[in-house]
């Protein structure tokens, strides 16, 4: 699979440091130059935040048919629901509309195969500690199980009701509901 703003085909000793941001900024001003706005303001016309993971093979907009301005999209790794997530989520309800939480993980996460000695390992090398949890996790429903209890139980969300999680199936496309009381 290409996008718009793959790499050529060459060595990655050829392409110079900066050459992905260079290809990037270009592909933007070809956007730009089509560019018309669309006129819409920052709050979701599904009144939904969708929390899903950063991993590049997860096409949120296509794979749950959303068009822009649809959702609030929060990704990080894992899709995990941290303090900043909360805080993202709390912005989005109480200040821009959202009243639906849907939580995205997916199978072949880069987070099963890491565990907290990776931030021991980092502050070995730095000489500092990440002031961050790792939250690696091995069973990824069992996490997306832990994700709609955290969001379920923060007191800043007023919308708590609505709170279905997922696992995305990269080779598959489809999503599986996880059933937050199993």
């Amino acid at each position: 699979m290409t996008t718009s703003a793959s790499l050529p085909a060459e060595p990655a000793s050829e392409i110079p440091g900066d050459g992905v941001t260079d290809r990037l900024v270009e592909a933007n001003r070809r956007y730009a130059a089509k560019f018309a706005d669309p006129g819409m303001d920052a709050r979701p016309v599904l009144h939904v935040a969708v929390v899903a993971c950063m991993d590049a093979r997860l096409d949120l907009h296509a794979a749950l048919g959303l068009e822009l301005g649809d959702c609030h999209t929060i990704r990080n790794a894992g899709g995990v629901v941290t303090d900043d997530t909360i805080r993202s989520l709390t912005i989005s309800q109480r200040a821009l509309g959202t009243r639906t939480v849907i939580l995205i993980h997916h199978t072949g996460c880069g987070l099963e195969s890491l565990t907290e000695d990776f931030r021991h390992e980092l502050e070995d090398e730095v000489g500092q500690r990440p002031a961050w949890a790792v939250e690696a996790f091995r069973d990824v429903d069992q996490d997306v199980r832990q994700s709609m209890q955290r969001v379920r139980t923060n007191p800043f969300l007023p919308h708590t009701d609505d709170v279905r999680g997922f696992v995305f199936d990269v080779h598959t496309g489809l999503l599986r509901e996880i059933d937050p009381s199993s």
